[in-house]
C-alpha cells in the first residue's frame, strides 16, 4: 500500500472525513468514470445517465456497450461471487452494476420499439 498526500478544499475534506476507510474505492470509481472517454461505452451509472440525458437516437442507444474495464470488473465479481462470495463493498458494486444494466435494458427496449414503429 502506498500513501499519497493531496490538498483539497476544506468543504470536500469535511464530506470525505466520515468516508476515510472507503477512500480507495471512491478514488477507484472516480478514476474509472474519469478515464472512460468512448461515447458508446459506459463505465458506471453517471455515464449512462449523462448519455441518456443527451437524448440519443435509437441507433446510438442500441450501440451502447459497457467499457472493457467495466466488463472485466463485472466478470471478476461474478467469478468471485460464484467461488468464495463477495464482501460488503463488492456486493454494493454488484448491485450498482445490476442497476446500470437495468437502465440500459430499458433504454434499449424503448429504442428498439421506436425503430420498429418507423
Amino acid at each position: 500500500m502506498q500513501q499519497i498526500t493531496v490538498d483539497i478544499p476544506e468543504d470536500l475534506a469535511l464530506r470525505l472525513n466520515p468516508l476515510r476507510s472507503q477512500l480507495p474505492q471512491i478514488l477507484e470509481l472516480g478514476l474509472r468514470e474519469w478515464n472512460s472517454e468512448i461515447p458508446n461505452e459506459f463505465g458506471g451509472l453517471s455515464e449512462v445517465l449523462e448519455f441518456l440525458a443527451c437524448l440519443p437516437t435509437a441507433e446510438e442507444t442500441l450501440a451502447l456497450r459497457p467499457s472493457q474495464a467495466l466488463s472485466h470488473q463485472i466478470s471478476d465479481l461474478l467469478e468471485k461471487s460464484r467461488s468464495i462470495g463477495l464482501n460488503e463493498q463488492e456486493e454494493r458494486s454488484w448491485q450498482h452494476y445490476e442497476y446500470v444494466e437495468h437502465l440500459v435494458q430499458i433504454a434499449k427496449a424503448t429504442a428498439l420499439l421506436k425503430l420498429k414503429a418507423k
